[in-house]
């Protein structure tokens, strides 16, 4: 790490110390060289602090302190396991509301990106929205015949790239810093997060990973109903441009003019978080940040219309198991088969007990059952086993908090729609169907399929296998010849040795 990426680092205290941020943090625990930095770091904040909310001191240093900053709080937001739930959803409403980049720079970004393409993309309006890596507008495309259509454009801002290569930097100074200084920090894996937050920066920073994203999740969500996202337009999509189809909405956040265009919201909250828990257990693959600032209804037919992919979710099969069988246990208050569930996926080790483990499950869950409907938080729920799993040592799956994450941005949009949600009765369908269908006769074809193919590709490798046998036991003959060709050389060099040392014996004596 050179000085430049230390030199950051301490701006970056300076600047959060400044704005109260370390004002969040319980010392209680604390070792006392921890504590006695803590306060230390207090004594840079400025008087006003005090005067300030919790999530005002934080989204504020934050914003001060760049896009790198805002988008690393972002990430911490998702690992409450790290920050703790309170900070955690303090950065969870840390919204991507960034000073937009000179307009002028606009129509030079699309020159250097698009080539001649760029003189299709007209009446380029101010910018929409401006978030940590990039904005959007509003423009209109000409086609072939001459009309013209209306489109969305996101532009990564100017200089992103090095900007984040050097706070990534100091990141990890920190971050290595932190693990030398403070052994009990280790476990949380500080080195790890900033890793992941600077493999997803890297994806991020290149705007057609967003469009083969949306390409994707297009595909998965093409014959799901009341729900729609927008097409690529791949000829005018480059590593810092994003173009695709332009969705006529009405932000979900703003229910009075819902009311006023007719939309059922009840229909449209249970239609969000059902095609939410259908991409996560039949896909495997989400919109991670479903919060109301991407989130519009159609007016015409109250379909949901969803924007912004640069986070995405993915979970392989096991964790789609995982997710329906959880979810299906607590509705059926079957907690002995959400316990054995953990223990045969390799969740929770061996040698902890099944028993016990169900009897915690049901610490959690029957608290549910007999209370409204708005009283209970399937994501408070998902996170209370996250944590109770600690206590079995569990290993920390970072995948899954990403999805409890997304799953509180889900219901907290759906109960401002319907604020009497019953997300259980919502969830029945999806995983009662997905539980039924691998259960069933669906299912053991798929598996026995899956089973097969994995049979032919072992069968297709047995010929290369024998090869690599045959070449191991053909090197091993020849190395045992060498070595016994050596072995019988020095025999008789041993021979020759003795019988030379005899011939002088006896000339001597002769």
């Amino acid at each position: 790490m050179g000085i430049g990426a230390y030199w950051r680092l301490v701006r970056g205290g300076f600047v959060l110390s400044r704005e109260g941020a370390f004002s969040l943090i319980n010392s209680e625990g604390m070792p006392g060289n921890a504590k006695f930095a803590l306060w230390v770091l207090r004594l840079l904040e400025r008087p006003s602090v005090r005067k300030t909310g919790r999530v005002e001191r934080l989204s504020k240093a934050l914003n001060r302190l760049g896009p790198t900053y805002v988008k690393f709080g972002q990430t911490l937001a998702t690992r409450p396991d790290i920050v703790g739930p309170e900070i955690a959803g303090d950065l969870s409403v840390l919204q991507d509301a960034m000073e937009p980049f000179e307009q002028s720079l606009v129509s030079e970004i699309l020159k250097k990106e698009l080539g001649e393409r760029a003189g299709d993309i007209l009446e380029l309006g101010p910018p929409i929205a401006a978030a940590s890596i990039a904005q959007v507008h509003k423009c209109r495309l000409k086609n072939a015949e001459g009309t013209t259509r209306t489109i969305a454009v996101k532009l990564l801002r100017p200089g992103i790239e090095e900007r984040f290569r050097a706070d990534i930097e100091s990141f990890y100074a920190g971050a290595h810093l932190v693990e030398k200084l403070v052994p009990p920090i280790r476990r949380l894996r500080p080195v790890g997060v900033v890793e992941v937050l600077d493999h997803s920066a890297r994806l991020e920073l290149d705007l057609r990973f967003e469009a083969a994203a949306i390409s994707e999740f297009g595909e998965n969500t093409k014959e799901d109903t009341g729900f729609d996202i927008p097409d690529i337009q791949w000829e005018y999509t480059a590593q810092r441009v994003l173009t695709t189809t332009w969705m006529e909405g009405i932000p979900v956040r703003k229910t009075k003019e819902l009311e006023k265009a007719g939309i059922d919201r009840k229909l449209v909250s249970t239609n969000l978080m059902q095609n939410f828990l259908r991409h996560a257990i039949r896909d495997g693959f989400f919109h991670a940040d479903m919060h109301p600032g991407n989130l519009f209804i159609n007016p015409k037919n109250g379909s949901i219309q969803a924007v912004d992919f640069g986070i995405m979710g993915r979970i392989n099969k096991r964790e789609q198991r995982f997710l329906a069988e959880i979810l299906y246990g607590f509705i059926t208050r079957n907690y002995m088969r959400v316990a054995q569930l953990h223990f045969d996926i390799g969740y929770v080790p061996a040698d902890q007990s099944v028993a016990e483990f169900a009897l915690a499950l049901r610490m959690i869950g029957e608290p549910m059952h007999g209370r409204k409907a708005s009283d209970i938080s399937m994501a408070t729920v998902f996170g209370q086993l996250l944590k109770v799993t600690e206590i079995f040592n569990m290993t920390a799956r970072p995948e899954l908090i990403l999805l409890q994450k997304n799953m509180a941005l889900v219901e907290g949009v759906g109960r401002m729609l319907d604020p009497d949600m019953d997300i259980w009765t919502i969830a029945e369908p999806i995983v009662g169907d997905w539980i039924k269908d691998q259960a069933g006769p669906k299912g053991k074809i798929v598996e026995a399929s899956e089973h097969f193919s994995t049979l032919v590709s072992t069968i297709g490798q047995i010929p290369e296998l024998v090869n690599r046998a045959n070449s191991l036991l053909g090197a091993h003959e020849t190395e045992l010849k060498r070595q016994q060709s050596r072995g019988n050389k020095g025999l008789w060099g041993a021979f020759w040795l003795i019988a030379g040392l005899l011939g002088l014996l006896v000339w001597r004596l002769w």
